[in-house]
């Protein structure tokens, strides 16, 4: 059976907006999503595939999650087909030996602040040498060799203001995602 993935943004993190997830999983089976796997405390969530449209199912969870808890959650959800793409498109391929190092920002849409874009495309790629970023669709791939903590350009990227919700996973996360939707 086909699925879906459902990246939550924002919750978990430094005790703060606070989502267990057995509550992730008590609110997507009151939705009647079947086959729910939770993948870590940050809000990954691999089920069977609805049938509609990944947009829909994203306003819904936000909907229903927010009605749940309390506080707004944003989702973005790709398809399994759509996650086996990105981990396709991946640009950086030698960064594939240091998982930690790659991360992938998904959009819940193309960027919609032209703006945003103007900045993204003027940042001088020597300037944050060895670190590297390409936009390829709804996904933004940044590779950070000494790590993303102490990234300087990661800080650009996340701070852009890009008009649309968005998360970051690291590459071992996004491919143990597509592996739960493989199986």
């Amino acid at each position: 059976m086909a699925s879906q993935i459902a990246l939550l943004r924002g919750i978990n993190v430094g005790g703060n907006r606070k989502f267990p997830m057995a509550r992730q999983r008590e609110l997507m089976a009151e939705l009647g999503f079947e086959d729910v796997t939770v993948h870590l405390q940050t809000g990954n969530i691999v089920f069977a595939d609805p049938g509609t449209p990944p947009e829909r199912t994203a306003r819904t969870l936000e909907d229903h999650f927010a009605a749940g808890l309390g506080f707004p959650v944003d989702v973005m959800v790709r398809t399994r087909d759509e996650l086996a793409a990105a981990v396709e498109a991946n640009p950086y391929p030698e960064a594939v030996a240091e998982p930690k190092t790659l991360h992938v920002v998904f959009l819940a849409d193309a960027p919609a602040n032209q703006d945003a874009l103007a900045t993204l495309n003027a940042l001088d790629p020597a300037a944050y040498a060895p670190e590297a970023f390409r936009l390829i669709g709804r996904e933004i791939f940044l590779h950070c060799p000494d790590g993303v903590g102490r990234s300087k350009l990661a800080a650009k990227i996340t701070n852009a203001r890009l008009g649309v919700p968005a998360t970051a996973r690291n590459w071992n996360t996004v491919t143990k995602l597509l592996a739960l939707a493989d199986r």
